[in-house]
C-alpha cells in the first residue's frame, strides 16, 4: 500500500492501517522518543501517547512536507508537553550564565554511554540540551516549547554541558 493510500485509510479510522503505520514509524519514533526519556519505559509510553495523538490529528494532515517530518514534529510536541505539566519542569530562578563551548572530543566513549548520560540529566536540561544540540533549535524555540525565557533556555543548555562533562571526564579517566 502506497504511504499516501495508507495516510487515508489511517484518516479513515482503519485500525489495519494504523498498525501499518505504527509498524512503518515507530522504530524512528521510539528513537526520538529515546532522546527524551529518562529511559526505555517511558520512552515507550511517550511513543503510545504519540501515536495516539498522531491518529487523532491525522486529519490536519495535508500532504505538504514531509509526512515523517510531521510525524516527529508531534512526537517531540506531545512528549514535551507531557513534561511542561509536570512540576519540576517549573524554573525557580532566571539565572542566565553565558554559553560556553566544551570539548566533546572522547573517541573512546561508546553511543550507548552518551545517550544513558543525556537521559540521566534532569528533564529540564535533557529536554533543552536535546532540542538545542541534536535538533538544532533556536533558543527563542526551545524558550516557546518549554514555557521558559530565553536566559532560562540558555542557562539550562549550560548546565546540560556542564554536567555531561563531567560524566565525559570520569568515563575518561575509566578507559585510560
Amino acid at each position: 500500500m502506497s504511504l499516501k493510500k495508507l495516510i487515508h485509510q489511517c484518516k479513515k479510522g482503519d485500525r489495519k492501517a494504523q498498525e501499518q503505520l505504527y509498524r512503518k514509524y515507530s522504530s524512528v519514533l521510539y528513537g526520538l522518543c529515546l532522546k527524551y526519556s529518562r529511559n526505555k519505559t517511558e520512552a515507550e509510553d511517550n511513543l503510545h501517547d504519540s501515536f495516539l495523538t498522531i491518529y487523532d490529528k491525522i486529519e490536519q494532515f495535508k500532504f505538504k512536507g514531509s509526512f515523517e517530518g510531521w510525524l516527529k514534529r508531534i512526537t517531540v510536541n506531545t512528549v514535551l508537553q507531557k513534561y511542561r505539566k509536570d512540576q519540576y519542569m517549573k524554573v525557580v530562578t532566571d539565572n542566565i550564565q553565558e554559553e560556553e563551548d566544551i570539548d566533546y572530543d572522547y573517541p573512546d566513549v561508546q553511543l550507548s554511554t552518551l545517550l544513558q548520560y543525556v537521559q540521566e540529566l534532569p528533564n529540564k536540561y535533557r529536554l533543552t540540551f536535546n532540542l538545542y544540540v541534536l535538533d538544532g533549535y533556536t533558543h527563542k524555540e526551545i524558550s516557546e516549547l518549554l514555557g521558559t525565557s530565553t536566559g532560562t533556555s540558555k542557562s539550562n543548555l549550560s548546565r546540560a554541558k556542564m554536567i555531561l562533562k563531567e560524566k565525559l571526564k570520569k568515563e575518561n579517566i575509566n578507559i585510560a
